[in-house]
């Protein structure tokens, strides 16, 4: 699934630029995507299409930053772990992403139904979110969103 969104998000550079659901099925098979991996990657879209009008429309003034602090479930820690809640409270504070956006990014994380969700694929997530929505992270996000930890060289702190 998560091959598929990364095609996505680097071939069309916003959602409405998505050929229709028909069209865009053919057209990932026929580059050798397989059905199940198509139809879970599409779902997942959808579901983050409806996930992100729901919390949108119920929490608008939520869209501004906060100063709040977001105590995470037991169950969320579960599956995000003390990495990815790292990442994510770094982007809030970044001011990358806001607290609806953070809670989309959680929700769809949870949806993928897997124990434990690896940083590479909540960074995958990350920007479906902001692409969905139209937004384009800067180039030093984008670059921590796309870097590769287990290739890159120590960061050095001067």
């Amino acid at each position: 699934m998560f091959d598929v969104l990364v095609y996505l998000y680097e071939t069309y550079y916003r959602p409405d630029a998505c050929p229709d659901s028909e069209a865009l099925v053919k057209k990932l098979s026929a580059i050798g995507f397989e059905e199940d991996e198509i139809s879970k990657a599409l779902g997942w879209l959808t579901d983050l299409a409806e996930a992100t009008n729901e919390l949108s429309d119920n929490y608008p003034q939520q869209t501004a930053f906060s100063f709040g602090f977001r105590i995470y479930a037991q169950q969320e820690m579960d599956v995000l772990g003390t990495e990815a809640v790292g990442f994510i409270q770094f982007l809030e504070s970044a001011k990358v992403i806001n607290p609806v956006q953070r809670e989309i990014i959680i929700e769809r994380a949870l949806a993928v139904s897997e124990p434990q969700i690896s940083l590479d694929k909540l960074k995958v997530i990350v920007l479906m979110v902001l692409w969905s929505q139209g937004k384009e992270p800067d180039g030093l996000i984008f670059d921590e969103l796309f870097s590769d930890d287990e290739d890159a060289e120590p960061r050095l702190l001067h």
